[in-house]
């Protein structure tokens, strides 16, 4: 019998991933004007595994333990209404861009010598608006979105299989957050479901304020995992 895939936050505790969802690790790279990912390490597979949350395990990105040791406190409290509620809206030519703001400071959203709300200001040139396009969609964290005006202002979403990515920020020197696709279910510890959206940024440094997403706290901490190359 297949086992539902879904994540399921423990109180005070790690994210328990269940249903044989793959597992990665990948490199936030740049490459010329714009960011890309690229492999890391292979990582240990199985039907249901627990990753880390407190940011101080000794087997990364899995739970050893510490978060009883350290006293970690996993409170939630990120915003729980939906996206649409939370994000803003800048308007373009043939896209509009919904921002809620949660970011992680992946920077994919850096492109072309500019940036994703720039560049959706001048979506009705073809170019610039594809490069908007792949900067929104490349964004971990689902922060943004863009409408298709020119098909009654459609959620233009990437195709993702279910899968978890461990990042990593050699760039920056640190450990990134856990990057979750295919829309997969996220259960609070206290047993409710979050939005379902098609991708999320986790934060596994133990210092994100809200909680249990990524807030890019990892970046001013400095946080390391103790797979990330010196």
């Amino acid at each position: 019998m297949a086992v539902e895939k879904k994540v399921v936050i423990v109180k005070d505790g790690p994210y328990l991933v269940c249903g044989s969802i793959p597992l990665k690790e990948e490199l936030m790279c740049t490459e010329g004007e714009h960011r890309e990912y690229k492999p890391g390490r292979e990582l240990a597979q199985a039907q249901t595994y627990a990753l880390c949350r407190c940011g101080h395990t000794k087997t990364p990105p899995f739970c050893d333990g510490e978060h009883l040791r350290c006293g970690f406190d996993g409170t939630e409290t990120a915003d729980r209404r939906d996206f649409i509620e939370r994000a803003e809206t800048l308007e373009g030519p043939t896209l509009d861009l919904l921002d809620d703001h949660r970011c992680a400071y992946a920077r994919f959203c850096h492109r072309m010598g500019s940036e994703v709300w720039t560049l959706t200001e001048g979506s009705d040139d073809p170019i610039v608006r594809a490069e908007a396009i792949k900067a929104s969609q490349d964004c971990p964290t689902g922060r943004l979105v863009h409408l298709d005006k020119q098909q009654g202002r459609q959620q233009l979403e990437p195709q993702l299989e279910p899968e978890i990515s461990v990042l990593q920020d050699g760039e920056k020197g640190c450990s990134g957050p856990i990057y979750v696709k295919g829309g997969i279910p996220l259960i609070s510890a206290d047993g409710t479901a979050y939005e379902l959206r098609n991708r999320y940024a986790l934060c596994r440094c133990g210092e994100s304020s809200n909680m249990p997403f990524c807030d890019a706290a990892h970046i001013t901490l400095n946080f390391r995992d103790g797979m990330l190359e010196s």
